[in-house]
């Protein structure tokens, strides 16, 4: 791979992402699926405004792609089969994002034709042809897929098999999912949902989590990471469990210190610490930033009761060992202090063991309204409809490894010009760059405030990238699976210099998935190291010994990700692969085995130009090679079956202590593509997009407030003289207590 070595620590503009990229995730190895909430963006698609593109990763260009239903704060996953699932989102909405205008209902709007999302399944299958043609394209149907409940703001997890457990969210909501005073902490009047399901669904019906119940105010996008046991570990609002989600029952675990709060809309950053032979594939959570303010200032669905962008960011970060292999008690410990507090930084792990925190704010917290309980007018807003300010633009790396004092760096790294607030979003690229995108804090298009909406991308270089060669690594296979035969990796010595010795003892192989990434996290983002041993040979090439993942699909879950060589801290591109055998169902696993011996050859030398020194980690490395853990590759790919006109369910989900044999549809494609919009009847004159400020980002940063929005007068918010963003017309029969 070509040399980047002027771009390392750097931001470059990379283009136009044709909508505010609220949601992304990488879907093969050259596309970056990109979705927006429903809004005027002035591109078109059919005759509507655009709501989501895909980016192609080498020209940087985007291409429209149509969906129907509201994604607004919807959650996402993969599947085993490489596909994608999005749920949820917000209700049908017009322009100012509720439903004001004539004929606009939840169900439907006219102006920007979209339709209600929140129960909404939408799937797509990643492939090289017409994005907007089956079987390239979304499924995404009025009448297709639903979840049993409405779903704005829920977490999602993947489970061994496959499955999908949705966790919470709200059914109408706002900026926090409580009334004050919370006299109703499960329902909240009916604009909470406590509820959890699975996709496919199960047998039963959604029951209720009580931990949804006791978190009630700020839980949503709960913290979710699947554990080795096979039970969920789940943080929200201040309090922490251990989940038996088969049984529904709960085992607590200790209170975040200092009761920080990192779920949405406090927005810390959180990850699972890379998995490696090391540590004994052992999870340690972190969680670096959010916000502390008292529970009375975070107020109700309607606004904060306290002007946030008032209130520093935490700095703080905490790691917990949900399940230690010693048998102690699991506790939370005080890591290293962020460099600078942060709202909505999100981490991104990378290929050489580091984890990468990027975006957010140092005061306030995501979201955005036209008043607070103090600030109680529009115009005296500073920041507009913004919550947060004091955008951060250098990001930091945290390596897990270092000693404790030393584990951040922002040594060479620069700062981005672009604020990237609520709706920002980042994910890891094939070629170990970082995509960032979005930052729209604003009910609608607005290109005229102080934190406009964003279009522009761009791509972060991490350090290595000043190496003058990267390694090429050949004959990696397409699949892995848990446990199995070991596989080969072959390194010419053109990918590295210096003895090979040296570089094979200094080689580590990364499995990464980049995750869904919404909301200053990225569900279901993992990493993990391969065991190895090598082979050097007396020109150089080197022959790495590698293990299939652990037999233990928890760890890991099926689907698709990237694997990594990295020598001396310095990464190859990644390839692509599936974990599994592409099917929801159990998974196949079979025993761990011992790798060969490594074997060195003294005089053998790779032929490549000597790299800078680097700062990348390298120190949780491959050099213990513990026991291997390897097996076959499953190549089956999940079988696709319809059954009536909303494709019903016949698979029960995965017990832990029962493999399933069926497999269920996966692909958007056997879905049927589109419905069609037959309701759509008007054009693209319906509304007009504001137009863009000649303005640049980077002076937005600093320029006096100047939002030129104009709420409407709504008898929806007359009697109570408030306008809440998030509320729509059906919710002001909930009320809001004051």
């Amino acid at each position: 791979m070509p040399a980047l070595s002027q771009q390392a620590g750097t931001f470059v503009t990379a283009g136009d992402t044709l909508v505010s990229a609220m949601m992304m995730f990488v879907g093969s190895q050259d596309k970056v699926y990109i979705i927006d909430k429903v809004e005027g963006n002035a591109h078109q698609i059919n005759g509507h405004s655009l709501y989501a593109s895909v980016w192609d990763v080498g020209s940087r260009t985007a291409t429209p792609i149509d969906v129907q239903t509201n994604a607004f704060c919807a959650a996402g996953m993969h599947l085993p089969n490489s596909s994608f699932v999005v749920f949820g989102g917000n209700n049908a909405v017009g322009p100012g994002g509720d439903n004001s205008a004539p004929g606009s209902t939840t169900a439907f709007d006219p102006t920007y034709q979209d339709y209600d999302g929140t129960r909404a399944i939408r799937v797509i299958t990643p492939c090289d042809g017409d994005v907007n043609s089956s079987p390239c394209s979304w499924y995404d149907s009025q009448n297709g897929l639903q979840m049993a409940k409405r779903r704005w703001y829920p977490a999602a997890e993947a489970l061994a098999n496959g499955t999908v457990v949705l966790i919470g969210g709200f059914t109408s909501g706002g900026y926090i999912n409580r009334n004050t005073p919370n006299t109703d902490p499960a329902y909240e009047g009916g604009a909470a949902e406590p509820t959890y399901e699975f996709f496919p669904p199960a047998s039963q019906s959604p029951q209720v989590m009580n931990f949804m119940v006791k978190t009630s105010g700020l839980n949503s996008y709960a913290l979710t990471y699947l554990m080795p046991s096979g039970k969920m570990f789940v943080q929200a609002n201040y309090s922490t469990i251990l989940w038996d989600y088969d049984a529904n029952v709960e085992t607590p675990l200790p209170d975040m210190p200092g009761q920080i709060i990192r779920v949405y809309p406090a927005s810390g950053a959180n990850a699972m610490l890379p998995l490696t032979p090391v540590n004994n594939y052992t999870p340690t959570l972190i969680f670096c930033g959010g916000q502390d303010m008292q529970d009375d200032q975070w107020g109700n669905y309607s606004w904060p009761f306290v002007d946030t962008w008032t209130v520093p960011a935490s700095s703080g970060c905490h790691r917990i060992t949900p399940e230690p292999q010693d048998g102690s008690a699991p506790t939370y410990v005080q890591d290293d202090s962020l460099p600078i507090g942060r709202t909505m930084g999100q981490f991104i792990a990378l290929p050489d063991g580091t984890l990468l925190v990027i975006n957010g704010g140092e005061y306030g917290t995501a979201g955005y309204a036209q008043r607070t309980l103090t600030t109680t007018t529009y115009g005296a807003m500073p920041y507009g409809e913004s919550l947060a300010t004091g955008p951060v633009g250098q990001p930091a790396i945290y390596n897990p490894n270092a000693p404790a004092g030393s584990r951040w760096s922002t040594a060479g790294l620069s700062s981005s010009n672009i604020p990237r607030l609520y709706h920002s979003s980042a994910l890891l690229l094939p070629d170990g760059s970082v995509m960032v995108a979005g930052s729209n804090p604003n009910i609608d298009v607005n290109l005229t405030t102080i934190y406009p909406t964003t279009y522009t991308a761009e791509y972060f270089y991490p350090p290595y990238f000043a190496a003058k060669t990267r390694p090429v690594p050949q004959n990696i296979p397409k699949g892995l699976t848990y446990g199995g035969d070991p596989f080969d990796i072959t390194i010419p010595s053109t990918s590295y210099s210096g003895p090979a010795n040296d570089a094979a003892d200094n080689t580590t192989i990364w499995l990464i998935r980049q995750g869904f990434t919404t909301h200053a996290m990225n569900m279901g983002q993992r990493i993990m190291q391969l065991n190895n041993t090598y082979t050097v040979q007396s020109d150089g090439t080197i022959i790495l010994h590698t293990a299939q993942l652990p037999p233990n699909p928890n760890l890991f879950q099926p689907g698709p990700a990237f694997l990594f060589v990295t020598i001396n801290g310095i990464p190859s591109n990644g390839t692509y692969v599936i974990i599994g055998n592409g099917q929801i169902s159990g998974q196949p696993t079979n025993p761990a085995s011992v790798l060969p011996a490594s074997t060195r050859v003294n005089s053998a030398n790779g032929s490549a130009p000597s790299n800078p020194s680097s700062n990348s980690n390298k120190s949780s490395g491959s050099s213990s090679h513990m026991g291997a853990i390897i097996g076959a590759v499953v190549a089956g790919i999940a079988a696709v079956g319809v059954v009536g006109a909303v494709f019903g369910i016949c698979v029960a989900r995965r017990r832990r202590s029962a493999a399933l044999t069926g497999s269920y549809p996966m692909s958007g494609a056997a879905l049927g593509g589109f419905a069609g919009r037959e309701m759509r009847s008007s054009d693209s004159s319906a509304f007009v997009p504001l137009q863009q400020s000649n303005q640049s980002e980077a002076t937005l940063m600093h320029t006096p407030y100047r939002d030129q929005f104009e709420s409407r007068a709504s008898s929806q918010f007359a009697q109570s003289s408030e306008f809440d963003p998030y509320r729509d017309a059906q919710f002001s029969r909930i009320g809001t207590p004051r």
